[in-house]
């Protein structure tokens, strides 16, 4: 009986050992597969990317075989339809170029004064309070923006600007600049809360102001982040789509006066895409054409935005 016992004992003992070695023998295969797995998630930005060049590319050579590379930059009229359809790209260029400074110019100083009071005058219950208030603002739909810019900003500033048209450049432009400001506001917080609180100490304890210490000691010492807010924020207007499509109008103008209808790449590319532009045309190859220059120009603002990230940055 015992010895059946015993050999009982040594099967089960056997099956056991052979099933931890399965058992390793799959978790194993598993642990090598993982690498693999992760390289081909990390690759689908990458190859999204390329396709997505690859694409732009292509239609715009083929734009371009029949349209003159220096008469589209430099031409300074806009007119795809009819039979003497003129392809200049600086009435595009002039409309997402003044609706970003313009948003610029809104977004830079109330975003840097609201991370200034977030990052060095409120209190830790208000800061915690008022930031993701602020950030609310970064949810709302573009689309909304571009409603309230066209039904609301225009006609008050119709009010104080009698010659202001319906659609314009400046409406949309201010609206752009109350979009961005969370992102300054947000990134240029974190840089200057990332200022270590002994640099803030020092300064106190040698006589400076409050004021003073954040103008000459926490501004500078985080002024690669604050100056990458800005950039991104630059570039996140120039790719903006729905404000400046509702309520800057169609009108290719090449002028420099905002209160005139202009438009911008992004609003012609809409215009174009549902419009009834057969495959194959100049008009269609065009879309690509003004979809790649707007790919190089937000590609440079990120890249200036890193590179001075970069080379600006404190460690601490």
């Amino acid at each position: 009986m015992a010895k059946t016992l015993d050999n009982a004992t040594k099967q089960n003992i056997r099956e056991l050992i052979k099933e931890k070695k399965n058992a390793k023998n799959i978790s194993s295969y598993f642990e090598k597969m993982i690498p693999t797995i992760l390289l081909l998630i990390a690759a689908i930005s990458i190859l999204t990317t390329i396709g997505i060049l690859f694409t732009l590319l292509r239609e715009t050579f083929a734009f371009f075989r029949e349209v003159s590379f220096l008469s589209f930059f430099t031409g300074t009229e806009l007119k795809p339809l009819g039979e003497n359809a003129k392809f200049g790209v600086l009435p595009l260029l002039t409309g997402t170029l003044i609706s970003s400074i313009i948003a610029m110019f809104v977004a830079i100083p109330i975003g840097l004064m609201s991370a200034i009071y977030l990052s060095e005058y409120a209190s830790e219950k208000v800061r915690r309070t008022l930031k993701p208030i602020l950030e609310v603002l970064a949810g709302i739909p573009t689309i909304v923006y571009g409603f309230f810019a066209f039904t609301f900003v225009t006609p008050l500033l119709s009010a104080f600007i009698p010659g202001l048209e319906p659609t314009n450049i400046l409406s949309p432009g201010i609206v752009m600049g109350i979009m961005i400001i969370p992102m300054v506001a947000s990134l240029s917080e974190d840089a200057m809360s990332s200022v270590p609180n002994a640099m803030r100490e020092g300064a106190l304890a040698l006589g400076a102001t409050k004021l003073e210490v954040t103008w000459k000691v926490v501004i500078p010492a985080a002024i690669s982040g604050i100056i990458a807010s800005f950039v991104l924020g630059v570039s996140r207007a120039i790719g903006e789509t729905m404000i400046v499509t509702i309520a800057s109008g169609s009108s290719k103008n090449f002028t420099f006066d905002i209160t005139q209808s202009m438009q911008t790449m992004t609003a012609y590319i809409v215009e174009v895409t549902g419009g009834e532009a057969a495959a194959g045309t100049t008009l269609y190859f065009s879309l690509y054409a003004v979809a790649m220059t707007l790919f190089v120009f937000t590609l440079i603002m990120n890249l200036v935005a890193q590179y001075i990230s970069r080379r600006f940055r404190e460690e601490y």
